[in-house]
Order: C-alpha cells, then sequence, then structure tokens
C-alpha cells in the first residue's frame, strides 16, 4: 500500500494511468476519502496520471490526534507531489479539498498549472454551526452524521435512484474516527480566504452546484469573481457535484485542462459536433451530407450536429473508441443499417480495429439474435470489401 510518513499523519494515496502522462491530484471533501473520485479516475487513467488520497484523518490517512490547519493539508499535497516525483499537476479539491486548492493557489503556485475548486467557498460557514458539529461527533460517535451528511451531498431524487451506489461513500463517513473527523471540522471552520483569493495567478475553474445547501452557487460565483480570470461552471447537482454529475463535472475538468471553454451557445455547439463529426466519421462523408442540405433536412441536420455530436461524441466520460463499439452495437440491435454501415466504415477513425468488430457482432449473436448478428456480418463483410479496394 503506497503510504506517506508526513508531519505526524500517515498518509494513503493512489495512482493510476502512465507514470509520464500529465498528472492531475484529487483532494477529497469533508466526510468522504479518495473512492469520492472513482468515476473521475475511472474517465482519466488512460490520459494522465490520476493521483488521489486521503486527507488527513480521512480514510486510511491517520492522524496525531492534535489540531491541524488547512496550510497543513495544502503541506500534505505538496508531500506526495514531492515522493511522487511531480513538479507540476493539476489540481482538483471540493470542499474542504476546495480549501485546500486555494492554500495552494496562494503559497505554491508553481506547483499547480491549474486549479479546479469545485463545490467550495472563500469562507465555509461560521464558528458556531462547526463547533456544535463537532460537538456533536465527538459525544454521540459518527453515526449520526450520515443521514443529514448525505441530504446534503446530493439532491433528494438523486438520492433516491443512486441509493445502493452511495452505501460506499456512507460506509466510509460511519468509519471515520471521530477525533480526525473533528479536527477536520476545525480546519474547515478557521480556514477564510476571503481577503487572499485574488492574490492567485494559477488558472482556476470554479465548480458550483445549482441545489448545494453547504457552498452555495452564489458563494462559488462570489468565489470565481474575486479570483482574476478565473471560469466558473455551475451544475444541476448539489454539494458532491463530481459524484451526482459525474460526465459533467469530467467534461467541464477537460475542458478546462485543455483551455477550452465550455460550450455555452447553439452556436459554439454546431462548431464543435461538425468537429468531431469530421474527425469521427471523415470529411469526405460530411460534406457530401451538407451538399445533400435541403429545406426539409437541414433543420434536422442542425440539430444531430449540434446534439449527437457537439453534446455527446465531444463528452469525455467515455472514449470514442468505446462510443463507436457502442453505436455499432446499437445499430444492429436496432436494425439501422444505412447506419451500422456508415458506423462500420468510421470506426476505424476512432482506433477500432476488425477483430473488436468481430467481437461485438458475436457479442450481438447472443444479445439481439443470430438473425441481426447474421445481417451485421455479411454488411461489415461488404463495406470493408469496399474500403479496401485499391484508391
Amino acid at each position: 500500500m503506497p503510504y506517506l510518513d508526513h508531519a505526524g499523519a500517515r498518509l494513503f494515496y493512489t495512482v493510476d494511468g502512465p507514470e509520464a502522462a500529465p498528472a492531475i491530484l484529487f483532494s477529497n471533501s469533508l466526510g468522504t476519502d479518495h473512492t469520492m473520485w472513482e468515476p473521475q479516475a475511472a474517465a482519466l487513467a488512460g490520459r494522465f496520471r490520476v493521483v488521489r488520497y486521503d486527507t488527513r484523518g480521512h480514510g486510511r490517512s491517520t492522524a496525531s490526534g492534535d489540531a491541524f490547519t488547512v496550510e497543513q493539508l495544502g503541506q500534505d499535497v505538496i508531500a506526495i507531489l514531492d515522493a511522487l516525483g511531480i513538479g507540476q499537476a493539476v489540481f482538483c479539491g471540493l470542499s474542504m479539498g476546495g480549501l485546500t486548492g486555494m492554500w495552494l493557489g496562494i503559497h505554491a503556485p508553481e506547483r499547480f498549472s491549474r486549479i479546479v475548486l469545485a463545490n467550495t467557498a472563500a469562507k465555509i460557514g461560521n464558528a458556531e454551526g462547526w463547533n456544535a458539529r463537532i460537538d456533536t461527533v465527538l459525544r454521540d460517535g459518527m453515526g449520526v452524521m450520515v443521514a443529514p451528511s448525505v441530504e446534503r451531498w446530493f439532491t433528494p431524487g438523486f438520492a433516491a435512484t443512486a441509493d445502493r451506489a452511495l452505501e460506499g461513500l456512507r460506509g466510509v463517513l460511519a468509519g471515520l474516527e471521530p477525533r480526525g473527523y473533528a479536527a477536520s471540522c476545525a480546519a474547515v471552520r478557521d480556514a477564510d480566504f476571503r481577503g487572499t483569493v485574488s492574490s492567485i495567478t494559477v488558472p482556476v475553474l470554479v465548480i458550483a452546484g445549482s441545489q448545494d445547501p453547504s457552498t452555495t452557487s452564489q458563494e462559488g460565483r462570489a468565489l470565481a469573481d474575486a479570483i482574476p480570470g478565473a471560469r466558473f461552471i455551475e451544475l444541476p447537482a448539489a454539494h458532491i457535484s463530481s459524484f451526482e454529475q459525474p460526465g459533467r463535472f469530467t467534461a467541464a475538468l477537460i475542458d478546462f485542462v485543455h483551455g477550452r471553454l465550455p460550450v455555452t451557445d447553439d452556436h459554439a455547439r454546431y462548431e464543435a459536433g461538425l468537429s468531431v463529426r469530421r474527425e469521427v466519421l471523415g470529411s469526405a462523408h460530411v460534406d457530401r451530407s451538407l451538399a445533400r442540405l435541403t429545406p426539409l433536412n437541414e433543420e434536422f441536420q442542425n440539430l444531430i450536429t449540434r446534439y449527437a455530436w457537439g453534446e455527446i461524441w465531444t463528452r469525455e466520460g467515455l472514449p470514442r473508441h468505446t462510443r463507436s463499439l457502442l453505436t455499432i452495437a446499437m445499430m444492429v440491435a436496432l436494425n439501422r443499417s444505412e447506419e451500422l454501415k456508415l458506423h462500420l466504415r468510421a470506426a476505424a477513425n476512432n482506433g477500432v480495429t476488425r477483430d473488436e468488430i468481430k467481437e461485438v457482432l458475436l457479442q450481438t449473436a447472443i444479445y439481439c439474435g443470430v438473425p441481426a448478428a447474421n445481417s451485421a456480418f455479411h454488411m461489415a463483410e461488404e463495406v470493408f470489401a469496399e474500403m479496401d479496394k485499391p484508391a
């Protein structure tokens, strides 16, 4: 297990992805651990060196029992980067992790190329509320915190439909050592960056939840306004937006890392979709489609360019390779022969091999039926034979 002893704590961390890839470090919220970032790690580990850790007093990271500050939490991050030989990384922290990110942006800007501050504020809550919470957990233990925390973390609709998916987070919170949790509450209580976030020079993205009762979207907007040049995006979620809206959260993160502006209007969405459509299907096919526009089909073509290609195929939650294979399988299931031929031709543009297509078609034989797969194999043979003809 990767542990680092630092400043009175034993810090647990985990690393996924290629060692030579750009590094992204994730910092968890109060009451969770590194597993809250599993949706992001799964989506990003193929292209980034994803570093997650348990904040001291959380998960597998221990603390001495003494009080600590957000400054110490920031120093923990620097120590982990040093131990891994990472000179500079992207930082992404949520709530308490966001406070850690603010300290790092102020005091160690040279170590970070970009900083994402999610569901957080320059000053979170008030001393009275934090002291009451500290007294409660030290007296009654962590069990009493589970239900009210989940109510703050997620919207009611999401909590109801994703109840089983939240079991892990509930278990993490219930299993925390009360003194470590209380010390973290005190660190959050005492952190106040309202007068200093304006000195952050690292590019910053602030992500807020439209239904976040702990750090409201208004507080997130105020934080972004206080940091020179910071970007702001609001997601339809409560406090742990990275878990409630993993696809949108990850897409916003990747857009920011790559310096892309979020798509906020139909014109930008159309342009983004047209670009991806050319990359996936090939410019020749797209040019033929555009040349065949008529008053009858023009609005439909605009619609699919904006939403099929500008919204779905641009998302980072799945690689295009996977989207291509999924689309082929769905076209077989729906018996959409023309669309199937189109995506069989386009598959190579997305890094899909013919052996992988064969495996997908074999899968459809079981789950869609042998006649559907038989027809699909014939179509694939025709398409590949045509593609293999000398120019």
